[in-house]
């Protein structure tokens, strides 16, 4: 009977050695899957490394180009309002506080709510018209603090030729229409 009972536990034993060696084979499996998954994983973060940090100098690009872009607007002294298809304000030159009232919180308002020193009722409508019809338009408009400007409004042209809104530009002639003024005097 105790022999009857040994072979019965060696048997019981064999048996979960048995089993034990087969989650243990179940385990190894599994980590070599991790392990693999793992590298993969490396792997990956290091493409995603290299990408982001390929992306990172590309904004740093467009970042500068941006910048290169504003002072270049800037330095050339020259209103310029910059207006979507909606004719909601985009982007604008620090001159235009000359003849449109404008702050940075006014970025995405419409035209039509803009106050400015211009005689010139037909803004809107002249822009619109523009918009509709892709023709330049130019015109010479005095303000009400005595300045002429020559009114430039255009179609806003993306580099794949499509259009996004307009861009007006307003030119300070009013020494030249004071020249204009005393020749006809003269």
């Amino acid at each position: 009977a105790l022999r009857q009972d040994m072979r019965a536990s060696q048997e019981e034993l064999q048996a979960a050695i048995e089993e034990l060696q087969s989650t243990n084979e179940e385990l190894q499996s599994t980590n070599e899957e991790l392990t693999t998954s793992k590298e993969e994983a490396q792997s990956m973060n290091e493409e995603l490394q290299t990408i982001n940090g390929e992306l990172q100098g590309k904004l740093d690009d467009l970042a500068l180009a941006q910048s290169d872009m504003q002072n270049l607007l800037n330095s050339t002294d020259i209103a310029t309002l910059f207006l979507d298809k909606q004719l909601n304000v985009r982007r604008y030159t620090d001159q235009i506080a000359r003849v449109i009232h404008l702050r940075e919180g006014d970025i995405g308002r419409p035209l039509s709510e803009l106050a400015s020193t211009l005689q010139y009722p037909e803004l809107h409508a002249d822009v619109r018209e523009t918009l509709r019809t892709l023709a330049f338009s130019e015109k010479q408009i005095a303000s009400s603090d005595g300045h002429w400007f020559t009114v430039r409004i255009m179609p806003y042209r993306t580099l794949a030729n499509v259009v996004q809104g307009v861009v007006i530009t307003f030119v300070d002639i009013t020494v030249a229409k004071a020249l204009e003024s005393r020749l006809r005097q003269a």
